[in-house]
């Protein structure tokens, strides 16, 4: 597997999103399941970045994480987020969770969920507008001082939040939504990462699926399947977007490829500091997305895909407000 360096991490080129073992997208794999294709990622693929957060469900999934990683912790690179105010909505959670004492307390329960002594990389799972990132950022400093993580994010910051963080406790890494069907972080934010030598971590890259060529308007999603709330799968915006899919096709024909490597290789060959992290619970999945590291698209071909793509419209978006309504984001981590 290539690497990609995210500031002073050296990760795989490309990672994997854990959430889906846990909640998110329907039916999960029996734990036994789960934790051998982690396993699998590393061993047979040689993934090197694993990422997940204390509030996919409940904490059961750092839990799940933890345990899957344990042979191979001090080979591979650890991600998690703590959840700021923003997403708390349940009388649990403690006033004043976005504060030094909460972070603190936050911290140290994915630690023991997690079964380490450190954290590689702890995000803020999201930036509360109305709280003062720098904050964060001073706590954040104190951390890794101490050791339990080694360095720190933002998720879904925007670029003025982004230089405040990065100016107290320099930034490792930015998470938020990019894929070819979600691209407005290239107008300012990757372009600012580039600038202040910030990695830039592509979560929903396969924008839940959709991009894979897998799923029709026929398909029904239930549950906690966050599909549910993000618009792109309206059965008439699925058909809507066909036309994307069509475009990826033609272009994954000519390179001996998937749409979905298509789509991968698309994130990584515009910018060498992006690193996706598609959720991947089948070994054909495995395959697919790791293989998409070794596709190279040159200057020319980006700039034709960039072409069609600028022809295509896009229906439909995914909104954190929507998703929120499901309940799918546990926001009582379990200890």
């Amino acid at each position: 597997m290539k690497t990609r360096k995210l500031r002073d991490l050296t990760v795989s080129a490309v990672g994997m999103g854990c959430m889906g073992f846990s909640h998110g997208y329907g039916a999960c794999p029996p734990e036994s399941e789960s934790i051998r294709l982690m396993r699998s990622a590393y061993e047979d693929y040689g993934c090197t970045f694993f990422d997940t957060a204390e509030g996919y469900s409940a904490g059961e999934n750092e839990i799940l994480v933890g345990k899957a990683i344990k042979p191979f912790r001090d080979k591979i690179v650890l991600a998690t987020k703590f959840m700021p105010e923003i997403f708390i909505t349940t009388p649990e959670i403690p006033e004043g969770k976005t504060s030094r004492k909460g972070v603190r307390a936050a911290v140290d329960a994915s630690l023991k969920r997690l079964q380490t002594d450190y954290i590689d990389l702890y995000y803020e799972h999201r930036v509360p507008a109305n709280r003062d990132v720098a904050e964060v950022a001073e706590w954040m400093g104190e951390l890794i001082k101490e050791g339990k993580i080694r360095a720190w994010g933002v998720s879904e910051a925007t670029p003025e939040q982004i230089k405040r963080a990065h100016s107290v406790t320099p930034l490792t890494a930015v998470q938020s939504e990019y894929s070819i069907m979600e691209r407005k972080y290239e107008a300012e934010v990757i372009p600012l990462c580039h600038e202040l030598n910030i990695g830039f971590v592509a979560f929903s890259p396969m924008a839940g699926g959709f991009l894979s060529g897998k799923y029709t308007s026929k398909d029904v999603f239930k549950g906690d399947d966050v599909r549910r709330a993000i618009t792109r799968f309206k059965p008439e915006n699925m058909d809507a977007n066909q036309a994307l899919l069509d475009l990826l096709k033609k272009f994954a024909a000519d390179k001996n490829a998937t749409p979905a490597q298509i789509s991968l290789a698309y994130l990584m060959c515009k910018n060498d500091f992006v690193v996706p992290i598609p959720g991947m619970r089948r070994d054909e999945r495995l395959k697919e997305n790791f293989g998409a590291a070794d596709v190279e698209l040159s200057v020319a071909e980006l700039a034709e895909l960039e072409a069609a793509l600028a022809k295509v419209t896009i229906h439909g978006d995914r909104k954190d407000s929507d998703i929120q309504k499901l309940g799918t984001i546990k926001t009582v981590a379990k200890s």
